[in-house]
């Protein structure tokens, strides 16, 4: 249903840029769905009960007005992940993504970017119909955090490369701001209290640090076709992620290997040899499942419910921050 909605979202007149906006949406290149997935079962986890259309009372008309608004939060929220995408990848002058040809390799830098406004202009429409100033608030500031955390990544000084806690802020701007405050506006969209919205942002903050430091993981022990990208991407691209902070800490000289840059493939194996000796890989792991832990306790933490929905929702949540740490692409 959501992937349906969003190909309608990205319908225009002008060809050129409607076969930019959908490039992926299109069956087959949609992606993981990760993000609409922990905002539907969100919106179920925070007691609203889905009915059959034959078992609805006269309150549920009520339920289903609200389940539209939220299905929308979850749409909106693909659409600024994608548009995201679509501006680094030009950024990063990538030239694959999701195993097939990225935007600007195959249509162009210049379109690549305009097809990202056109879809960050239609999740402000989109925005803007839910009519809640708060909701309209939480979304456009995860704008500016996406674009605060790639500025943060491009302008680093020698010290904020080698700070774990400039890159834990960086990564909370750039992954997961998205999924914290998008949780967030579902329960308020919901009508739950401070409290609960408060554990739902908790769960999608922690959720998404874990994600980005299994992704990095990944960066290293990964193959490209799975990832979907060149293995040892960061690293090239002189981006310093955790399993090399941590690898600093023990071996203090890699920091000498780090300020001298990556441009030299001989610099890469030496930081890479430096990786393999120390704990790196293993205490990002260890970073990650922490997190996820923490968003597992937020979901544990919500107000009970004896509806069967609300609770198979909750598990699914749980069995999700497993997921993505165990996960290899």
């Amino acid at each position: 249903m959501v992937a349906n909605r969003l190909r309608l979202m990205v319908v225009t007149e002008v060809p050129k840029l409607a076969s930019a906006a959908e490039y992926f949406f299109k069956m087959g290149v949609e992606g993981k769905r990760f993000r609409p997935t922990v905002l539907l079962l969100m919106a179920t986890a925070m007691n609203i009960s889905i009915l059959e259309p034959s078992l609805r009372g006269p309150g549920d008309a009520l339920t289903k007005e609200l389940r539209a608004r939220q299905q929308r939060i979850a749409e909106i929220t693909e659409m600024i992940h994608v548009a995201s995408l679509l501006h680094d990848d030009v950024l990063d002058d990538a030239d694959t993504r999701r195993g097939i040809g990225s935007l600007n390799f195959v249509m162009g830098n210049k379109l690549a970017v305009l097809a990202g406004d056109f879809l960050l202009s239609r999740a402000c429409v989109a925005l803007a119909s839910l009519k809640n100033t708060e909701v309209v608030s939480l979304l456009a500031k995860v704008v500016e955090h996406l674009v605060t955390g790639e500025t943060m990544q491009m302008t680093t000084t020698c010290e904020q490369r080698c700070s774990m806690e400039y890159y834990m802020q960086k990564t909370y701007y750039k992954t997961a701001s998205l999924i914290s405050n998008s949780c967030k506006a579902i329960a308020l969209l919901g009508g739950q209290t401070a409290e609960v919205a408060m554990l739902a942002y908790e769960y999608g903050k922690n959720l998404g640090l874990a994600y980005q430091l299994i992704d990095d993981v990944l960066d290293f022990t990964g193959t490209s076709a799975s990832l979907g990208k060149g293995s040892l991407s960061d690293i090239r691209h002189g981006i310093i992620t955790a399993p090399i902070l941590f690898a600093m800490e023990e071996f203090p000289q890699l920091r000498e290997v780090v300020d001298r840059g990556f441009d030299d493939p001989a610099n890469v194996d030496l930081a890479l040899d430096y990786l393999g000796k120390s704990r790196g890989i293993q205490r990002a792991r260890e970073l990650a499942k922490k997190h996820a832990n923490i968003a597992a306790e937020a979901i544990d933490s919500l107000p009970e419910s004896n509806d069967e929905d609300v609770r198979k929702s909750r598990r699914a949540l749980l069995d999700l921050t497993e997921r993505v740490i165990t996960r290899t692409k």
